[in-house]
């Protein structure tokens, strides 16, 4: 199959799909492969890398998707990409469709096979511990005074306390968060809705300032949080939330609240995507960290991680096609999002009230 790797073009998005590792693989399994000059320069590779894997150096994206049937991408499609996709397209990447009506009428229209990346994560996306440790990190940054925080240091001193972070959701991302937030030195309560992972969560870092608690009793730890941070992902069709906009009364002014999911409207009533660009807004004086491409501000390591893990899928549809992969791998068929014009993804089709055809229907025997 040819397999083409695209340059994001979100702004401040430096990953790339595959490394020259995994393109090597593909190439010796008898794959061609077509790489856009310059797309893993910000992730560490350069077309010489490529070019020594064997990969073919094309000169835009236009030349990219002309050429190739398979196209590999991290982020969504941007609208001055539509015009670059066709039927004869199998789309791997990030699509994020349920949140944006558009992009799904445009990946229909065309009839190509959409693949989600983000729903085909057996044990979770890899990049996810990196949205949280970096979240926290620059969570902690708006922490300090210069930036509008009120000035604790993130480690205790002089009996003076430690910067105080409330972590809402204890999976990946969580973790992540957690991870850094207990190794600078700050006091972290970490709340979730499963007891099992607040149980682990005790014993991971019980020799740290940190407690764990159900999601139940968040209103009760907001009053004196510092940092705030959401690492829920928050179903779109549903209309409540976690920290409603009223809520917002509770927070001191110098409160930050970072929504590392980044579901618009989701877990953190006031939460709308923001980018390195201009991260930080106010929403009833409370400053909002919600920047919606986080892991993209390390590629290197991000996208080591999401090569690795989309590289099985990826090869096994390169041998056998879209349709016969997903029949073999059940994680797989949970990514498929559209094929021939059919709306697949069932959450995309709850969200935006389209008729669909469930997968179980689409491929029967899965």
């Amino acid at each position: 199959m040819d397999i083409g790797i695209t340059k994001e073009i979100k702004p401040q998005e430096g990953r790339v799909a595959l490394m020259p590792r995994e393109v090597l693989q593909l190439i010796d399994a008898g794959h061609r492969v077509r790489v856009e000059t310059n797309a893993g320069v910000l992730s560490g590779c350069s077309d010489t890398d490529y070019k020594s894997a064997g990969a073919e150096i094309l000169d835009d994206a236009k030349s990219v998707y002309a050429e190739n049937e398979m196209i590999v991408k991290v982020k969504e499609i941007l609208p001055a990409e539509y015009g670059l996709l066709s039927g004869k397209h199998i789309l791997y990447t990030n699509i994020h469709s349920a949140s944006n009506r558009e992009l799904t009428d445009v990946l229909l229209d065309v009839g190509l096979s959409g693949i989600s990346a983000e729903d085909t994560h057996q044990d979770g996306s890899p990049n996810c511990p990196l949205a949280g440790e970096v979240g926290a990190f620059e969570g902690v940054r708006l922490c300090l005074a210069p930036h509008g925080g009120r000035g604790r240091h993130f480690m205790p001193h002089f009996g003076s306390p430690a910067l105080k972070a409330v972590v809402i959701g204890l999976g990946l991302v969580g973790q992540g968060a957690v991870r850094t937030l207990t190794q600078l030195g700050a006091s972290v309560t970490g709340l979730d809705i499963i007891s099992r992972a607040r149980k682990n969560a005790a014993l991971t870092w019980s020799g740290n300032d940190f407690v764990a608690d159900d999601v139940s009793n968040l209103e009760k730890h907001l009053e004196d949080a510092d940092l705030v941070i959401n690492c829920v992902l928050w179903p779109k069709h549903r209309d409540d939330h976690l920290i409603s906009r009223a809520m917002l009364k509770q927070l001191k002014p110098t409160t930050v609240i970072v929504d590392v999911s980044c579901d618009e409207g989701g877990a953190v009533e006031t939460c709308r995507g923001t980018s390195w660009d201009d991260p930080v807004y106010e929403v009833d004086g409370i400053r909002h960290f919600c920047v919606d491409n986080i892991p993209g501000a390390v590629p290197v390591t991000a996208s080591a991680g999401y090569s690795q893990a989309i590289f099985p899928f990826v090869s096994l549809i390169a041998d056998i096609g879209v349709i016969e992969a997903c029949k073999r791998e059940s994680w797989l068929a949970k990514g498929l999002t559209c094929h021939d014009g059919n709306l697949i993804l069932a959450e995309t089709a709850r969200v935006q009230d389209r008729e669909f055809t469930a997968i179980e229907d689409y491929l029967p025997g899965l």
